[in-house]
């Protein structure tokens, strides 16, 4: 039988999150989306949120297959949304630096992951999920979508291309 959990990140796990990361990369560039084309997200990056202990991943029969950020907000790029706006003012946690494995693409394990990462957020108190993705990652919409995050406008990055589709969640 598969086992199958999420457990926050160790600073062993760094290499395979980063192995993660680059075949993601190397994905999206094959589709030509300008989305992590650059050095980010880099293991600085991934140790930080680490040691900051927001750091999720999915545990696949004792191998890392997914990794995500949870990261409480405020976040500071999630101030300014044109578009329909955030729907109210609570306290929320933003999911970034999601990857998925190429070894598990297709098995369902994206929801399994999500799943446990919104149940997460609940039992911390926390209502509402935001996540962003860039334009041309219409994978990334439809996993956002499938999962029942809703399309709530443009917020903006500190990135080449900045622009990014904002989509919001409340477990309500």
């Amino acid at each position: 039988m598969t086992k199958i959990f999420v457990r926050p990140g160790q600073m062993a796990d760094v290499p395979a999150i980063m192995e993660i990361i680059e075949a993601a990369r190397a994905f999206l560039g094959a589709q030509h989306i300008d989305q992590w084309q650059g050095t980010y997200p880099d293991q600085a990056a991934v140790e930080a949120d680490i040691k900051a202990g927001t750091n999720r991943l999915l545990i696949v029969d004792g191998q890392v297959a997914g990794n995500a950020n949870l990261l409480p907000g405020p976040d500071p790029f999630y101030h300014r949304i044109d578009g329909a706006g955030w729907i109210g003012e609570r306290p929320y946690v933003a999911i970034h630096r999601f990857a998925m494995s190429a070894t598990v693409r297709g098995h369902g394990l994206t929801r399994v992951f999500l799943s446990n990462l919104f149940s997460e957020v609940y039992a911390q108190g926390y209502r509402d999920v935001r996540i962003d993705t860039h334009a041309e990652n219409k994978i990334m919409q439809h996993v956002a979508e499938s999962n029942g995050f809703t399309y709530r406008g443009i917020v903006y990055l500190d990135e080449p291309v900045p622009e990014r589709m904002a989509y919001q969640l409340l477990l309500d």
